[in-house]
């Protein structure tokens, strides 16, 4: 039973006639409506006239994108500052429908410590790029963080009040803050739930604003940086190690971890300055990841170890080797050795993964 007030937030750039119908729909089914208009141009103004009876609009000049629209929306809930409402957010187009934007509000008003997502389920009917997409992005994800969720990209979205603080400190202005919400919520150790919804594509998302190769870029940068530089540190590995084999007359251990002494230091140089940003003293990171390269030099020794006991050629057992250890490096590099730090989360959101 509702016992709060639902805010509804609608980001929107360039919206059509569509818009009238989502706000309308989301009013009847009890929410505050807050539309905010991501600079869609004078062109746009009548539209956005039409919901203000209906909605509180927020307009700004030049387009900021997504995640700045939804944020500026944040900012004005808790400038009301109201206890701990809920807050849903749902796309302008019609992809979702109020009922299913109620019954997430239901979940989250039900389970405050979790993150819900309106999870929407893939078939044969579903747009050939949305298909592609999620499936690509909810490994990226997975990979990148270790937790998995089936719907990464949905715009769907339903939290409680009291995380509107820490929402805010989540960087990202355009459709990258979504996707960096879901890895916040993964460093923190913070809930996602899903709840299955209807799946709408009209005429197969044509009227989407995501643009394939820069939205894409600022989603999967931080997983292809680190790729790159895990690729110049191995290739820098694999030649100093076919090098030592050579000088050592075939030494495999010798020549790993001389190999791996010298790339490490390379790849930390690399990570802490242009993959993870790390803005924190340098001795610390330096510790940690010195623990980590030497938990990842042992288990990588003793593995290539194994192999080449068992008959596998040696420069094929090393990249076997490298390639088994890529993600577990990547994820604790990113949630240990190199600590981005944001606002606190708000007692009792540390309730774990779903």
């Amino acid at each position: 039973m509702k016992t709060k007030t639902w805010y509804a937030v609608v980001p929107a750039y360039e919206p059509d006639e569509r818009m009238r119908d989502v706000v309308r729909s989301l009013k009847e089914a009890g929410f505050e409506v807050i539309v905010v208009d991501d600079g869609s141009g004078p062109d746009y103004a009548p539209l956005f006239d039409e919901v203000r009876p209906m909605a509180q609009v927020i307009s700004y000049e030049t387009n900021g994108g997504k995640g700045h629209a939804m944020k500026e929306a944040f900012r004005q809930i808790a400038w009301h500052g109201q206890e701990s409402p809920v807050i849903t957010v749902v796309d302008c187009d019609g992809q979702h429908t109020a009922a299913d934007a109620a019954r997430l509000a239901e979940e989250a008003e039900k389970y405050p410590d979790a993150l819900w997502l309106g999870s929407r389920r893939q078939s044969k009917d579903s747009p050939l790029r949305s298909r592609l997409g999620n499936g690509i992005t909810r490994l990226v994800f997975r990979l990148s963080s270790g937790v998995s969720v089936y719907d990464t990209q949905t715009g769907l979205r339903a939290f409680d009040g009291r995380w509107l603080t820490w929402m805010l400190s989540i960087p990202g202005e355009r459709y990258e803050y979504e996707m960096n919400m879901l890895m916040q919520c993964a460093k923190d150790g913070i809930c996602i739930r899903e709840m299955p919804i209807e799946t709408i594509y009209i005429e197969n998302n044509a009227g989407s604003h995501f643009n394939a190769m820069k939205d894409s870029w600022r989603i999967y940068k931080e997983i292809l940086k680190f790729s790159g530089s895990s690729v110049l540190s191995f290739t820098l590995d694999f030649l100093l190690y076919s090098l030592l084999m050579l000088i050592t007359g075939g030494l495999v251990v010798v020549s790993n971890v001389l190999a791996r002494l010298a790339s490490a230091t390379v790849n930390f140089t690399v990570n802490r300055r242009l993959v993870f940003r790390d803005k924190g003293p340098w001795l610390p990171a330096a510790v940690r990841y010195t623990a980590l390269a030497a938990g990842i030099l042992a288990a990588g020794t003793g593995i290539l170890w194994a192999l080449t006991t068992l008959g596998v050629n040696a420069f094929l057992a090393k990249l076997l080797t490298e390639l088994a250890l890529f993600a577990v490096s990547f994820l604790v590099q990113k949630h240990g050795v190199f600590r981005q730090e944001s606002a606190e989360a708000p007692a009792g959101m540390m309730a774990g993964r779903a």
